[in-house]
Formats: C-alpha cells, structure tokens, sequence
C-alpha cells in the first residue's frame, strides 16, 4: 500500500535543507519505496498566505499523512505579530498538539569524522550516542491557567506545570522500550527535591521499572543532569524528562557533537505516526545563501523510514552515505575544519545522492 509523506519547507533555511532531503526521498522511491509526497505551508510561510501558521489544510494533510518530514518555522519577520496565537512557533505547536505527538526522540551522536569539531575534548565526546526522550505535549509549555494580568497594580505572568500519571506513564514506556533496544541504561530527569510535579513523574517511573528488568533505571535532578553532560557525557545512554527540561537538555546535549547542523529528531504518536525534523532552528541569518547544512534533515529522513515506514535498511543506507561523505571530507561551513573542503547546501545533497545510489 501506498505511504503518505506530507512536507513541510517551513521558513528561513527550511526551504533548502527540505529540498535536499526530498532528492533522498525520490532516490528511495527508485529503490522501491512506496511513498506519495506532498508539500504544505506551515509557520510564517503559511501565516503570509493564510493569515494562520497552521492553515485547515495543511492541518487536514498532517492527519492522513503517515509521516511528515518539516524544516523549520520562525524568523524575525513575524517575532513582532501581537497576537502570540499567530506566530510561526504556534504553527508547530499545533501540529504536535493535534497529531499527539507526545514522544520526542532526539540523539546526540559524534561522528568520529567530527569529534574535533566538539567544544569539549574529543575524549569526551568521541563515541557519543545519546538518545534523549523528551515528553512533547504536556507540562508546562501547554498547562492551563496561564498567562499575563494586573495583580495588586502590576503586571504578573504565569503558567502551570502539570502532568498527570497517563502521560507520565505513556512517555515512560517509550523510554525504557528504547533503552532496551540499545545499552539498556535509562536515566530519568526530574527535579524532585523541588516540584510535586516531578515527585510524581519519578514515583511514576519507579513503578514502570519491574516490568523492564532488563533495563536499569537511575534518576538525576535536573540541574545536576545539565552539569553532568558536560562533565561526561558518555556516562548516558538514554534520558527521559518532561517538556522544558528535554528542551532544554536536548539542545545542551546536541552542542556536544560539534554542531547541531547534524542531529535528526523525531516526534511520534500512539499509532507511530511521526513528524520528523532537524534539531537547528530556521537560521534566518543564512537563509537563501545556499551555505545551510542539510545532514541533519536528511539524517531526519533516515528516522522517518526506520519509525514510521519500517524501512530499516534504507535508514541504514542513507546514515552510511553520510558517513561515507563525511569520510571523504566534504563539510559545510558549520562543520569546516582545517583540511576539509567546503560545499554548498546543494553540493552537500549531490553528494549524498551520489554515496546513497553507489551503496
């Protein structure tokens, strides 16, 4: 049966990184994959054609598709729209919230091709493989009350951190059957001595740990977490935390790699269903320059086809052309070091082409 890919160019660099991963896609479908891929708006893109970042129709083409490959939203263009519902951000918000999409898979991964590139000793960071699980509707990004009012003559703002023992227990299953899928260790972040919030996220988790005996659970406080990736990093195999925190953590945990040009995630739901992206942000500063890495939005294709295509050995394919790139020293600026040569985002995606059709 046919799959449906839906793809979302987004703004800034999104354009040109999607582009790239979408000339994979097609080299797959001359490889046998069974896909149908659509284009949609969503974020800026779509706020300047719809007045909406996340316009009916795309929302409607997100539903039927079986996975959805974005770039990415936002830019300064719209940072200054008053009403917050309009913004690119809340387009991908949307997105997340209507699709449930609760599990957000994020690896931190030193290629050994670019551990010099890391701005801890290579020691530290070579070899790296995290996978941080990262729970994406709940707590407090989405609680209820929130907002911005007049209290005693002065404005306060406020939000509500919140989970409950469903959510918490969802989020906890994806991580320890990923943690016995790889080094069977899994770290779970809270900040317990503090927030009842997390108490209960950690009483949550204890209760889990029987029925996956083969995985062995420790926890770590949230600030303590932080310090110890930088400390030593390979200490991990894969974390578990809430909203903010996996925000927050991701991205200190994606630095580690030498740079987030390179890392993939994924967003999945209860029917696998997923919505696949890279780490970086929209770079508006360099968008149109042709000069955006691509890697980690083809790497993100990769996680699409392993998750909700079951198409192992064409992730397995297209993560061993990147390899073998990188191996031929080939970098975009963000990743250029001393005796490499640097390419265009184009130039980048010809050469993934070429080491993919070669394999």
């Amino acid at each position: 049966m046919t799959r449906k890919i839906l793809v979302l160019p987004g703004d800034g660099i999104g354009p040109e990184i999607t582009a790239q991963a979408s000339r994979i896609l097609a080299a797959c479908q001359a490889h046998g994959l069974d896909v149908e891929v659509e284009e949609g708006l969503v974020g800026g893109s779509a706020y300047d054609e719809h007045g909406e970042p996340l316009p009916a129709v795309t929302l409607d083409k997100a539903k039927a598709a079986d996975a959805i490959l974005l770039g990415a939203v936002g830019g300064p263009k719209w940072d200054k729209l008053e009403d917050l519902t309009k913004r690119p951000e809340k387009g991908l918000l949307g997105l997340r919230k209507n699709l449930g999409l609760f599990g957000n898979l994020r690896p931190a991964i030193t290629y050994p091709q670019l551990a010099s590139a890391s701005s801890l000793k290579s020691e530290l960071v070579a070899g790296l493989d995290i996978m941080i699980v990262r729970e994406l509707t709940g707590g407090i990004y989405f609680g209820q009350p929130r907002g911005i009012e007049v209290r005693n003559g002065e404005r306060v703002g406020f939000n509500t951190y919140i989970y409950s023992e469903s959510e918490i227990e969802r989020i906890g299953r994806v991580a320890f059957e990923m943690a016995q899928k790889r080094g069977k260790r899994l770290c779970s972040v809270d900040k317990a001595n503090v927030l009842e919030v997390t108490i209960l996220w950690r009483e949550v988790m204890e209760r889990l740990a029987p029925e996956y005996p083969d995985v062995e659970l420790s926890h770590m406080y949230v600030d303590n977490a932080a310090m110890q990736l930088v400390r030593a990093p390979k200490q991990f195999d894969v974390m578990v935390t809430g909203n903010m925190f996996g925000d927050i953590l991701s991205d200190a945990a994606a630095m580690l790699t030498g740079s987030i040009g390179m890392l993939p995630s994924a967003s999945l739901n209860e029917s696998g269903q997923g919505m696949y992206e890279p780490c970086h942000g929209s770079a508006p500063d360099i968008a149109g320059q042709n000069v955006a890495n691509p890697l980690a939005t083809i790497l993100s294709v990769a996680m699409l086809l392993r998750y909700s295509l079951g198409e192992a050995a064409l992730a397995e394919r297209i993560e061993a052309a990147v390899g073998k790139v990188l191996d031929d020293g080939l970098r975009t600026a963000d990743i250029a070091s001393e005796g490499t040569r640097t390419v265009s985002t184009s130039e980048m995606g010809d050469a993934v082409l070429r080491a993919f059709d070669a394999i």
